[in-house]
């Protein structure tokens, strides 16, 4: 939070010089000391910068770690949940309208399986077994394959091409 409105400066920018940018960032709920007022300020900044591939994890105390000696209030399990539902719900709503916005574009998927039901593949910014998938109601590619797609549909993480 400390450079938070430098970070957005950033992001603006960069997006300005590259509008095909995938931003992506993993984030802590439940941090020791962490408020409501806190986590609503996370969300509004998400809000705000809209990230497009984005993790969230709950705080939890590792052995060693300098957080465990803060002296500060510990984030109850039910409230580190319920944060971090609301995160994942917050960030889906922004990953949807990002992917959406991705209808009607062509791009380049690698292929990385193909079954009875078509392919699966992902985009230049899909790492793989993190990110989601673009499906391709295809049989006539194989794992490797480099193929140029139209998108016709998207979700929260996936998105449906068909060959172009």
């Amino acid at each position: 939070p400390a450079f938070e409105d430098k970070t957005l400066a950033r992001i603006k920018k960069w997006r300005e010089i590259c509008p095909e940018l995938t931003i992506r960032s993993t984030f802590i709920v439940g941090f020791p000391g962490e408020t409501e007022e806190d986590f609503q300020y996370l969300l509004d900044w998400l809000t705000e910068a809209q990230l497009d591939r984005v993790g969230c994890f709950q705080y939890s105390p590792v052995e060693g770690a300098p957080a465990n000696d803060l002296g500060l209030d510990v984030v109850p399990d039910d409230v580190k949940q319920e944060r971090w539902e609301r995160f994942m719900a917050h960030q889906q709503a922004i990953s949807s309208a990002r992917l959406q916005a991705k209808i009607g574009l062509e791009m380049d998927v690698l292929i990385d399986e193909v079954d009875g039901e078509g392919a699966v593949a992902r985009s230049w910014a899909d790492a793989p077994e993190i990110d989601g998938s673009v499906f391709i109601d295809s049989p006539n590619v194989k794992p490797g394959d480099k193929v140029r797609v139209r998108i016709v549909d998207a979700d929260e993480y996936d998105m449906w091409g068909e060959l172009v």
